[in-house]
């Protein structure tokens, strides 16, 4: 088991937090606090469950949660572009590491699927 943070799904979800948390401080009091800090969140508690998957032996359910939390910030964050909060040049931005975090977590889902579905046949012949 590789440690979590020598995880490159981990480096590129540290990378989205940083830029979330630059541009949030940038937003006017009304969103601030709102949208602001729900996107925050989510970002916080997607890392949080990318090094709980690595720390298990059955990562299937924590990869799906962690799935539902990259799928939200599109949603928010085109609500931010949508109110104003953030130009086009970093809501592209910042959807180009949200793509990088959701493929990779995606492809380490595909895999953890695949290490964890034996088919009959191998379950008799054992």
């Amino acid at each position: 088991m590789a440690r979590y943070d020598e995880l490159p799904v981990y480096k590129a979800t540290y990378d989205l937090i940083l830029g979330i948390f630059r541009f949030t401080k940038e937003f006017s009091r009304e969103y601030k606090y709102t949208v602001g800090e729900k996107i925050k969140n989510e970002t916080l508690d997607l890392i949080i469950l990318i090094y709980r998957a690595n720390s298990k032996k059955n990562k299937v359910e924590t990869l799906q949660n962690a799935r539902e939390h990259i799928e939200v910030i599109p949603l928010l964050l085109r609500l931010l572009k949508d109110l104003r909060q953030i130009n086009l040049k970093k809501f592209v931005k910042i959807n180009k590491l949200v793509e990088n975090v959701s493929k990779q977590l995606t492809g380490w889902q595909n895999s953890e699927y695949k290490k964890n579905d034996k088919p009959e046949s191998f379950n008799a012949m054992v």
